[in-house]
């Protein structure tokens, strides 16, 4: 499961950007876009298990937004929601520009005060 080293390297991630401060680390915003892997479920999953191989983090939550996969297209120069994963623009035309979708963000860390 793939997930367990993303949610390490996470926390890794976290205590070098905040070395001092990890005990007052609260709750934790991922972005995943649907073509990054990366299954809400899955994640929590295997957050928890980090959490009790880890008492330190134990008040500690996740929370997991999915973001659409998002293209642009060249020929109207609009960008589009692909839907069913057909990457075809709103006016027809296929495109590959992917503009979002792929990425595995920290995108908010909250923190006691």
């Amino acid at each position: 499961m793939h997930e367990i080293s993303l949610v390490r390297n996470i926390f890794r991630t976290l205590e070098e950007e905040f070395p001092n401060d990890m005990d007052r680390v609260r709750r934790i915003h991922l972005k995943a876009g649907l073509l990054s892997n990366v299954q809400p479920i899955l994640m929590q999953n295997a957050f928890q298990a980090v959490l009790e191989d880890e008492p330190k983090y134990q008040k500690t939550s996740l929370y997991v937004e999915v973001l659409p996969i998002l293209i642009h297209c060249n020929e109207c120069d609009k960008t589009s929601e692909v839907q069913q994963y057909r990457f075809v623009c709103t006016c027809g035309k296929p495109s590959r520009n992917v503009v979002q979708g792929e990425e595995l963000l920290i995108s908010n860390v909250e923190m006691d005060d």
